[in-house]
């Protein structure tokens, strides 16, 4: 054998002469391609491969970990977009704010509902086939001028960065969207059932829910309660006081439904079944909360 023809080269670049093998496959690899392992070195080919055979890590309900609560960023991000798009657009407010029946003429004026009617107004809210106001009512707030005004959407936004980041690490990210807008069409299908005749707008259904996750969280993990509780007491406290200046049937709706869904989350079998049982609670759920509302609308409108 002559010494060209022992010549070894990498066998991702032929042209590099090489001299140190892949421990894992044994194929040689130059300098560029060699990567540090518990023991030489290996190629980019079985770092990839290693990384895929890794079992990644889980929440203790099921959720990849995840360090950034990206998430929470974007909800908070559609909230604010939501609410200056209202300021540029005050109508918005009334086409796309949680209504379950009303009426509204030619004109652009708004009645309360009765059945039958007239051929001068037409139906608005669930009623009138208006469906998506189940959830975009939940990205909507009080305008400056009405109730509490933007104080409305900045006491939201900050109990969804405060507790939603903690509820979003725990369960991942599918989980606490999942929970988050289950939360908010429960708080709106309650608001109709309850009131539908009354507009509503805010994100407090849902942060209701998130507020329910942390808590049936906490008691889960065996965390320490005083704190968890106290937080829950004054959220339980807001949704009283609260009662005369915005929708309490959002709130208790939105609590409601996140409590269902995180039992669920917290309390499913931890082997084969869990995303099963997870998964199947939530479509059960979101299966309900429709029908609960057909079954209202066709009854307004009978």
């Amino acid at each position: 054998m002559t010494a060209e023809s022992a010549v070894t080269t990498c066998f991702r670049h032929p042209k590099v002469e090489s001299h140190v093998r892949c421990t894992r496959c044994d194929r040689y690899i130059c300098p560029s391609c060699m990567r540090e392992a518990a023991v030489g070195h290996q190629c980019p080919e079985c770092v990839k491969e290693g990384t895929r055979s890794v079992r990644q890590a889980r929440t203790a309900f099921g959720g990849r970990l995840s360090a950034v609560p990206l998430v929470t960023y974007v909800l908070i991000g559609l909230n604010v977009l939501a609410y200056l798009a209202e300021l540029a657009r005050p109508s918005l407010v009334d086409r796309f704010g949680m209504l379950g029946a009303g009426l509204q003429d030619s004109d652009g004026a708004h009645y309360l509902w009765q059945y039958p009617y007239d051929s001068s107004v037409h139906a608005e809210g669930l009623a009138g086939g208006q469906w998506e106001r189940l959830l975009t009512g939940a990205f909507l707030h009080l305008p400056p001028t009405e109730g509490i005004g933007v104080l409305h959407i900045v006491m939201n936004m900050a109990s969804l960065w405060t507790v939603g980041r903690i509820v979003e690490a725990q369960l991942g990210r599918a989980r606490y969207l999942a929970l988050y807008l289950l939360s908010a069409l429960g708080g709106s299908v309650l608001e109709l059932l309850i009131a539908p005749d009354e507009l509503s707008v805010g994100a407090s259904g849902a942060i209701f829910g998130l507020g329910a996750a942390y808590w049936v969280m906490g008691r889960r993990l065996g965390h320490d309660m005083q704190a968890v509780n106290r937080y829950m007491t004054d959220l339980l406290l807001w949704l009283v006081i609260s009662a005369g200046m915005t929708s309490w049937q959002g709130h208790l709706g939105g609590l409601l439904a996140g409590g269902a869904v995180t039992l669920a989350y917290a309390y499913a079998p931890r082997d084969g079944r869990r995303v099963l049982v997870q998964a199947g609670v939530c479509v059960a759920l979101s299966a309900l909360l429709p029908a609960l509302t057909w079954v209202k609308v066709s009854g307004l409108t009978a």
